[in-house]
């Protein structure tokens, strides 16, 4: 067993994510008294399937551009979908 360096307080995401980009881990935590093995019975996938009926001639549209765009069609719907409800939610009188 051995002394850990304390973990500094970070401003920011991004200056933790830089300050872990340049040390290591291994000063700062006391692996001995990590937990090995550990199981998460209880955790679901987070996405959930659905039916959609679109018509060809939309789903054909959304097909290319998800082509041009170098992504999956399935990605490409969700993604503009949480678009549109981020505006809506962001049109709302608070």
């Amino acid at each position: 067993m051995r002394n850990a360096k304390p973990l500094p307080q970070f401003k920011s995401e991004d200056d933790e994510r830089d300050f872990w980009a340049t040390h290591d881990s291994s000063e700062y935590f006391d692996w001995d008294k990590a937990l090995h093995n550990s199981v998460f019975p209880s955790l679901k996938p987070s996405n959930r399937t659905i039916n959609l009926r679109l018509p060809e001639y939309l789903l054909e549209l959304i097909k290319q551009e998800a082509n041009k765009r170098d992504v999956p069609y399935q990605s490409l719907i969700k993604t503009k979908l949480y678009e549109v409800f981020q505006a809506a939610q962001a049109a709302k009188p608070a």
